[in-house]
């Protein structure tokens, strides 16, 4: 990747990671993604379990 051409695809292999601008953003861009989606799965599973138990 040339200096100042920008990114076409935010896949994880596609990036720039030696670019310390591009490395801080998507790092932070990937971790707040993951929390996120284990916050949602972790809200589900309690959903369904509270339905189970709720469901005699």
């Amino acid at each position: 990747m040339i200096h100042g051409e920008t990114v076409h695809s935010p896949l994880p292999m596609d990036l720039p990671w030696w670019m310390p601008d591009h490395f801080v953003f998507f790092g932070v861009l990937y971790i707040v993604l993951g929390v996120i989606g284990v916050a949602l799965a972790v809200t589900v599973l309690q959903s369904l379990r509270d339905a189970k138990k709720a469901d005699h």
